[in-house]
């Protein structure tokens, strides 16, 4: 029998990538997550200019979470379960602004995040 928890990864979204239209486009699927909190960073917004990503979104500004303080206001998202194919397209999806980072969650899960670069 195989371990089929190394085929999936858990990935937090605060953002767009929690909207259906943009996880038919990367994923091919409706994701489904539960409510989370990421602890530490703080929210502002990036504007986007790739056209492809302001297609997919329909918005030409997106959250993008920078590193704050301890008593920063937890961010609230969802924690998705995808698989590492999905993680790879959602790093296609993301603008230059954006890096990727693993966290831990306020639920205690690890998940990855994209941060501010």
């Amino acid at each position: 029998m195989t371990d089929s928890s190394n085929t999936q990864v858990y990935l937090f979204s605060y953002g767009t990538l929690q909207d259906k239209a943009v996880q038919l486009a990367n994923f091919g699927r409706e994701l489904s997550g539960s409510a989370d909190q990421m602890l530490g960073y703080e929210q502002s917004w990036v504007e986007i200019t790739d056209p492809d990503v302001l297609a997919t979104s329909g918005k030409t500004h997106h959250p993008i979470l920078r590193p704050g303080g301890a008593d920063s206001v937890p961010i609230p998202g969802m924690v998705f379960q995808i698989t590492p194919t999905e993680l790879a397209a959602a790093d296609s999806y993301e603008v230059s602004d954006y890096k990727r980072v693993s966290v831990v969650l306020a639920s205690g899960i690890e998940a990855w995040v994209y941060v501010s670069a």
